[in-house]
């Protein structure tokens, strides 16, 4: 652990997820965190006291009393750098929400100066009940970040909307948090909506085969979870990507551009700012066999012709068809740079920002970093240096966030 790091309080209230945390205390301290478990008393009962202390070194305590000459309920969350709180149940944010002090936990939450991460967890009832949705407005609205949380199987045979999000995605907020110091305290982008394609089309020729193209969708999910910890409503409309989902963010799959052009223009209505990270397919084959095409249809074994149409510009219907004060990012991916051409592509489309990078030859694609210059509809340029996905989507948000305003 790095001792100069800022030590992160991960929270753990009472519920069955407790003993994912675990998985999320570990992956906080082998990449160099220093972390102190504050578990509710119930928490307890899930997973116990000795697994907390061995897993982060620390002690482990659930009362103000304990130590009480070093005053615990005011000095961990004073010099916290984060806390996070996974799983965070009903219970605990409806404390959270009314500004209890009832332990350990509540009370460091109140002095925390801090960003604050809440990884809810509860049944699905309990979620959509409005008292916790008005507890979690109230927590957003005060700078929280408060990630929605996933789809699946709860305790029992229940299944819908309140399972805890991946500790693996808990980390990754927790992560961009932590890179975003204290600008942390005020989230941003909160109370806005942003709609991120992500990935790449695929427009079938039959069955088995398809025209595609070697995007991931990690750039799209950088975009997606970035905003996610700078606390907008994220929704993602995902081309054929087999990443995690991104935590806190809703999302839509699709396979074909006419699938992403529909989705997309149904959620970008009423969206503050719209990222068109995904590649899509400029041309789809004019009629889809029904069976696999195969090598012996014609006598020399040659295949005919694959007769190609255009698809939908989405990103040229997106700008034209924007409400007001929207903002709309473009992506160009080209493997040659030409700023000049470029420019008149960003003037076609009509959005106000294009990112504009190269591909290909071990570029972008399927990288974890990338490098790109931002062209402005207003003239202006921002030259954005290799670095990884996420800080390049940090990068572009302060643009958006500018406009914006």
């Amino acid at each position: 652990m790095d001792p100069a790091s800022p030590q992160v309080i991960l929270g753990v209230s009472a519920g069955i997820a407790a003993y994912k945390a675990c998985e999320l205390l570990r992956r906080l301290t082998e990449s160099g965190h220093r972390v102190r478990v504050i578990p509710t008393p119930d928490a307890l009962r899930f997973v116990g006291e000795p697994t907390w202390a061995a897993l982060s070194g620390q002690p482990v305590t659930t009362d103000v009393w304990t130590g009480v000459d070093e005053v615990p309920h005011v000095r961990l969350g004073q010099s916290a750098g984060l806390v996070v709180v996974a799983p965070a149940t009903a219970d605990l944010l409806a404390r959270a929400a009314a500004g209890r002090a009832d332990d350990l936990l509540t009370a460091t939450l109140l002095t925390a100066r801090c960003p604050v991460l809440y990884a809810p967890a509860m049944h699905t009832e309990m979620w959509e009940h409005p008292a916790t949705r008005e507890n979690v407005a109230r927590l957003r609205e005060r700078g929280a970040v408060v990630l929605d949380p996933a789809r699946g199987r709860l305790t029992g045979a229940d299944s819908g909307p309140g399972r805890l999000p991946e500790p693996a995605e808990i980390f990754s907020a927790a992560v961009r948090l932590l890179a975003r110091g204290r600008q942390g305290l005020a989230p941003d982008l909160t109370g806005r909506t942003v709609v991120v394609s992500a990935g790449g089309t695929r427009e079938e020729l039959d069955p088995v085969r398809f025209l595609g193209n070697w995007s991931s969708g990690r750039q799209g999910y950088a975009f997606a979870e970035t905003a996610v910890a700078r606390g907008a409503k994220v929704t993602v409309v995902a081309a054929n990507v087999s990443l995690p989902d991104p935590a806190g963010a809703r999302v839509i799959r699709v396979t074909s551009a006419r699938q992403l052009h529909e989705a997309m223009l149904a959620e970008s209505l009423s969206a503050d700012a719209v990222v068109m990270a995904a590649a899509v397919a400029d041309f789809r084959p004019a009629a889809r066999h029904e069976a696999k095409i195969k090598k012996d249809t014609t006598a020399d074994g040659v295949p005919a012709p694959i007769e190609l149409v255009r698809n939908p510009d989405i990103l040229a219907e997106l700008s034209a068809g924007r409400p007001a004060g929207q903002v709309v990012v473009g992506f160009a991916a080209e493997t040659e740079l030409d700023l000049t051409e470029s420019r008149a592509k960003l003037a076609r489309k009509g959005c106000d920002l294009l990112v504009v990078n190269r591909v290909g030859n071990g570029l972008a694609f399927g990288t974890p970093d990338n490098e790109a210059v931002v062209l402005a509809a207003d003239g202006s340029h921002t030259e954005i240096g290799r670095a990884p996905k996420e800080v390049l989507a940090d990068q572009v948000w302060d643009l958006v966030l500018a406009r914006l305003s």
